[in-house]
């Protein structure tokens, strides 16, 4: 089969990344074909051969990609995703999916019309930590994560519950799998015109909660899951890629470590969506998946804005 030729459209920090990957591991399956961005500067350190647009739209007329990598930011998703999709373009779109509700069903249509495949970047879903989570939880009773991160301006164009807690929201609505009966929020602005700091309580309809934690003015990083059930809890990291379980032996625990097999994340979600793309079958973070994802991320944040305006 011959390679999936891309188009990067973004080469910030993600964009860069998803190029040095699939130039470096995924040369027998896939192949960057043009990029884009508005800044010269970002371009020029790409290799020359490849043809560069500043021009998103001109890119997705070119006729030189077969799918592209959308890492703008946000606000940008759906315009330049409904372009690609009226191309016939696969979309690996970076989270969120889009701004609102109402683009994220406008794109899930157009890309069912088309007959192309949508993933969202929602990366710790491809992270052997999550992988081992699916293997291990049944019946969560209770789940605790928290993310933190130093400050960078970078990304706070939104708040801290679209830039980093819609990863969490993903992973709880997954491990728990019922629909969502309440949800309670909270944050605060320290540096940002919106939240930094938040902390949003979610109740499923199993009875099972989750508490989610996130932080970018965060003195150190961590990217950490509690998951409670009848049998014991397992703790893990997804960014060092280990942890531990806590089984119930008669009137006492048994701490064991867990088996996390070893991975970098972008590249196992690129290895999906060519799968995906290659035999037709539907990512677990599919278009779908990122609207459901969003439309919490953004009764979050309503929350916690609403909370200001009461001030």
């Amino acid at each position: 089969m011959k390679p999936l030729k891309f188009g990067i459209v973004g080469l910030g920090n993600m964009g860069t990344q998803h190029y040095h990957s699939i130039t470096q591991q995924f040369v027998q399956r896939a192949e960057v074909t043009a990029v884009c961005d508005v800044d010269p500067a970002r371009l020029s350190k790409l290799s020359p051969e490849i043809p560069r647009f500043s021009d998103s739209l001109e890119m997705i007329e070119s006729g030189l990609i077969e799918a592209l990598v959308i890492a703008t930011p946000h606000y940008d998703h759906s315009t330049i995703g409904e372009a690609a999709l009226k191309r016939g373009l696969h979309l690996l779109v970076e989270k969120p999916l889009c701004v609102s509700s109402q683009e994220a069903e406008t794109i899930l249509q157009k890309a069912k019309s088309a007959k192309v495949m949508v993933q969202v970047g929602h990366i710790e879903h491809y992270n052997p930590v999550m992988t081992f989570l699916e293997g291990e939880v049944k019946e969560p009773r209770y789940l605790t994560v928290e993310r933190l991160a130093p400050f960078q301006p970078r990304g706070t164009e939104v708040g801290v519950v679209l830039d980093l807690m819609i990863h969490d929201v993903g992973i709880a609505m997954a491990l728990v799998d019922s629909p969502i009966e309440r949800i309670d929020s909270i944050g605060v602005r320290v540096l940002s015109p919106t939240e930094d700091i938040a902390n949003a309580r979610l109740v499923f309809a199993n009875g099972c909660v989750a508490n989610l934690s996130a932080s970018r003015v965060s003195e150190k990083k961590a990217r950490e899951i509690r998951v409670f059930q009848d049998t014991g809890y397992l703790s893990l990291d997804f960014m060092n890629q280990k942890g531990h379980l806590i089984k119930k032996s008669g009137p006492s625990l048994e701490r064991h470590e867990v088996p996390v097999e070893q991975g970098e994340p972008l590249a196992l979600e690129l290895a999906s969506f060519l799968s995906c793309v290659q035999d037709a079958t539907t990512p677990k973070t599919d278009g779908s998946f990122g609207k459901s994802a969003l439309e919490v991320a953004l009764t979050i944040t309503r929350q916690i804005q609403s909370a200001w305006n009461l001030e």
